[in-house]
């Protein structure tokens, strides 16, 4: 009993251990002020400035490399990752994906806060939207309704829509986070499957998101881009009941 007791104390100690020597080390690279692409000190220099051993630095390390932290090239040594959303998708992914075989909880919560970004942030980017983006943002419209005219699933021509709804924002983390929205949302879209999605009805809707935008009519495009939303909501919630 005692022993039993004790061994997932200690594992717990050693995670928070591990936790709290990952955050010296990101507080290292930021107190050095350094940039995306900068070399970290070696292992030698980690190891004495933080006062750890080797294979725990080691272990740390590579919990930071795998959430996009720093990177790890072998033979050159560490340094400071560039913005990389690849571990934050791969997370989402797989709790969105896990939650379709329970209530869906997650995969619903993810379509609400992507419903809130884009819903809310729309008339920002209209305010600064020019004709030529406005061209583009059609572009993808005319190409979901070929598609859908043919039969053909539109998820690509969908994405790009929607990042250029948002690209006039020149918002580069929305962007990012969209990314990551949509790296989910495909794997997502090939678990429910596509049996009981409307092509044609999703395009026109993307069409009416579209003649909206252009009009500068704010609260219809918002309301639109809520109403298109509601649709992945809906598919959601009917592929967890079946």
């Amino acid at each position: 009993m005692t022993t039993s007791g004790v061994v997932p104390q200690a594992r717990f100690s050693a995670q928070a251990r591990l936790r709290a020597l990952q955050s010296d080390i990101m507080e290292l690279i930021l107190e050095r002020e350094l940039e995306a692409g900068d070399p970290l000190p070696t292992e030698n220099e980690l190891s004495v400035a933080l006062g750890v051993g080797r294979n725990t630095l080691r272990e740390s390390l590579k919990v930071l490399q795998a959430l996009g932290v720093i990177e790890i090239r072998h033979g050159f040594g560490m340094f400071v990752a560039p913005s990389n959303f690849d571990a934050l998708a791969d997370g989402l992914t797989f709790r969105g994906r896990l939650s379709l075989r329970h209530q869906g909880l997650e995969a619903l919560q993810l379509v609400d806060v992507r419903q809130a970004l884009e819903s809310g942030l729309i008339g920002s980017s209209m305010d600064v939207m020019t004709a030529e983006q406005l061209v583009s943002i059609e572009e993808c419209v005319k190409q979901m309704e070929e598609l859908a005219g043919e039969g053909e699933n539109f998820v690509a021509a969908d994405a790009e829509f929607h990042r250029r709804l948002f690209e006039p924002l020149n918002n580069e983390l929305l962007i990012n986070l969209m990314g990551v929205f949509w790296k989910v949302y495909r794997k997502i879209h090939v678990e429910i499957g596509s049996a009981n999605e409307d092509l044609v009805a999703t395009a026109a809707m993307h069409r009416k998101i579209y003649t909206a935008v252009a009009a500068g009519d704010k609260p219809s495009a918002s309301e639109l881009l809520n109403r298109h939303f509601d649709g992945i909501r809906r598919r959601i919630s009917e592929a967890v009941a079946s």
